[in-house]
């Protein structure tokens, strides 16, 4: 239930084809999701209603992997669209058992949207038992509080571009969370790999 309104969540699977054995699951909704064009619309502007799309999305993830009895040990988000996902974790779903020992790890990148949600996209995001306090960051509706808000649920920040708004990684550094920086050459020579695994096992 979104805005008051029930949506179906319809969960698509594939495989990777040079692996057989890693499996990708989609969340997919006609309303939300089937449209030309991903965050915008054909003039450029930012959706209406894409505070909702992300809190369907990250309702509609939790929901699955606690239907597919999954008990995940690392949640990694990326992505905009996925910063909805650790207030969750962390409130409505706090009590789940199959989430009682997962992490969870925001990435972040130069996707911070710089448009502005509507004003009751705050109070839309609340459910579960989520308070005003636990959303007082985003006073404001915009993507850099919207990426403060994940950060201040998550267990570690990676920062996966040079160009993320340095007002969102200072908050991580102030809020005393554990930062992987960006290192290009990591990503181009593959050693982030290792870095990640690293980072993961020290949470």
């Amino acid at each position: 239930v979104v805005n008051d309104v029930d949506r179906p969540v319809v969960i698509k699977v594939a495989s990777i084809a040079a692996t057989k054995s890693i499996q990708v699951y989609f969340i997919d909704n006609e309303d939300y999701f089937q449209r030309k064009s991903v965050h915008f619309d054909e003039n450029g502007k930012f959706f209406e209603d894409n505070g909702e799309r992300a809190i369907f999305f990250a309702r509609g993830v939790l929901e699955t992997v606690k239907k597919l009895r999954w008990a995940p040990d690392v949640i990694h988000c990326q992505g905009w669209i996925s910063h909805i996902l650790p207030l969750y974790l962390k409130k409505a779903y706090i009590d789940d058992p199959i989430f009682s020992n997962s992490k969870i790890v925001l990435s972040l990148y130069n996707d911070i949207p710089g448009a502005t949600f509507p004003e009751d996209f705050k109070s839309k995001i609340a459910f579960g038992g989520i308070s005003s306090d636990d959303l007082a960051v985003m006073e404001k509706p915009d993507g850099i509080n919207l990426a403060k808000l994940a950060a201040s649920y998550s267990d570690g920040i990676i920062v996966g571009s040079d160009e993320v708004a340095s007002e969102v990684t200072d908050f991580c550094k102030e809020a005393g969370l554990p930062v992987l920086p960006f290192s290009a050459e990591a990503l181009k020579d593959g050693s982030y790999i290792d870095d990640y695994n690293n980072f993961y096992d020290n949470l």
